[in-house]
């Protein structure tokens, strides 16, 4: 039988059952592409193609209009570092990030811990991510009333204190950002919240169950057990928060609405500021193409630290 066998697979059939395995190949990537063709159409139309023409109308003119056929070179660019609001966006926005960040990230992990052992976890869950669902635009309006002279803090302040303050949160520059970031920390905890959950979840009770016979406190075992086997999940989070902070608009726009400066709250801010309400549309499109890189940059390279911590864990 063997031999017989053998002597079936001449180079003529083994050339045949390739050409076969091939086209069998080819038509099963022809159905997948046809499958994904609608959503890579969709993207490169409403994503791609603005990123390229956006990147080419930093180049330009553009300005109210006029000036699209007319090549700026890097002028636009090297405006940004003449303009001293751009130097001041961009401070801002950095201040931003890392509180957009570090306190989410913070409070996130405490309520994580906290929550993880405990009876009606999902309920608390559920409650906790419910600001999530909510549109950014309506949770700037719902917090611009609390921080109004008039709002709920205030009127708290006042019942605490006996006597009446009227303090503007949102008009005065050293409270907004601090009132904007404790807003948005409101807003994205649950997530937050809810991706360390997870990340908990799949920590081994093994060693942490070593780890307490051998007497240690539960400092110890979160120090040298569960955050090490917790940091990819925490990178992960920060990646998404680095990205929301340096992005986030919506929120910053609606709450700093009376604010006399907010052109300069953040790079985001003050593209839209530059290009919709200046007409400076190409000035607009060199400071988003500069906004774009930093997210770009900073993400790549905290993905990199993400994926060298998993496979060290690994």
């Amino acid at each position: 039988m063997p031999a017989t066998a053998s002597a079936l697979l001449t180079p003529e059939v083994l050339k045949e059952a390739r050409r076969r395995e091939r086209r069998v190949a080819w038509q099963q990537t022809r159905t997948a592409w046809l499958f994904i063709a609608p959503a890579v159409l969709m993207v490169s139309l409403f994503l791609l193609l603005p990123v390229v023409f956006n990147v080419i109308l930093s180049f330009t003119k553009w300005q109210k209009f006029t000036g699209l056929d007319q090549f700026a070179g890097f002028n636009n660019y090297l405006r940004l570092f003449r303009v001293p609001y751009f130097s001041e966006a961009l401070g801002n926005t950095a201040i931003w990030v890392v509180g957009a960040v570090v306190f989410p990230l913070a409070v996130g992990l405490g309520l994580a811990l906290l929550l993880r052992n405990i009876p009606f976890q999902e309920t608390f869950k559920s409650l906790f991510f419910l600001p999530r669902v909510l549109a950014p635009t309506a949770v700037g309006a719902i917090w611009y009333y609390v921080y109004a002279p008039t709002g709920v803090l205030n009127s708290a302040v006042s019942g605490i204190a006996g006597t009446p303050f009227d303090f503007g949160w949102l008009f005065d520059p050293a409270t907004i950002t601090g009132s904007v970031i404790v807003t948005f920390v409101w807003q994205t905890v649950g997530i937050t919240m809810v991706l360390l959950l997870l990340g908990l979840a799949a920590i081994p009770k093994d060693p942490v169950e070593a780890a307490r016979v051998d007497g240690a406190s539960n400092f110890q075992i979160f120090r040298h057990i569960v955050w090490p086997l917790l940091l990819p999940t925490v990178l992960v989070v920060t990646i998404l928060n680095v990205a929301a902070g340096f992005t986030t608009f919506d929120l910053l726009w609606v709450m700093a609405s009376s604010f006399p400066g907010k052109r300069t709250l953040s790079l985001a801010v003050y593209m839209y500021y530059e290009s919709f309400s200046n007409g400076a549309w190409a000035y607009g499109s060199a400071v988003a193409v500069v906004l774009g890189a930093m997210v770009i940059t900073v993400s790549a390279l905290l993905a990199v630290v993400q994926a060298r911590v998993s496979k060290n864990i690994r």
